[in-house]
């Protein structure tokens, strides 16, 4: 049953990283867009690998909880290239910047989406370097 979790946010992750790769060609129009789809999706991996590892709580709000708890999961299985978490947690400190600043003053949106990218594929990597259940590739 653990793997179907897995699948659920792992999907969703996929999911919202095409959609910020697509919209990410014209930085004006979809600036916004883009970087909260970046940002969801890297939420959403997060979420599949704390489920992967054995985390019941994935639905918090609380985001640097999720950073905080994934760090310890990897700790824990001895897993060495954390550095995609760094990327996960500055995700984290622009996503009520992005969702509901009334401007984008001081956001770096081409950064948001690079930072995203690069967790993705760390993402990905970490995924199946710890051989949890359900994650492949669609």
């Amino acid at each position: 049953m653990q793997d179907v979790r897995v699948r659920h946010y792992l999907n969703r992750a996929r999911d919202f990283f095409r959609g910020m790769d697509l919209l990410k060609g014209d930085p004006t129009d979809y600036r916004y867009s883009s970087a909260l789809l970046g940002i969801h999706s890297a939420i959403s991996y997060c979420d599949a690998l704390r489920t992967g590892m054995g985390s019941e709580s994935v639905s918090s709000d609380d985001h640097k909880k999720a950073v905080d708890e994934l760090r310890a999961m990897l700790s824990a299985r001895r897993f060495e290239r954390v550095q995609g978490t760094d990327h996960l947690e500055r995700l984290m400190h622009f996503k009520g910047r992005v969702a509901y600043a009334s401007d984008g003053s001081g956001v770096d949106f081409k950064n948001i989406v690079q930072k995203a990218e690069r967790f993705a594929a760390w993402a990905e990597d970490a995924g199946k370097a710890l051989r949890i259940e359900g994650w492949r590739h669609d």
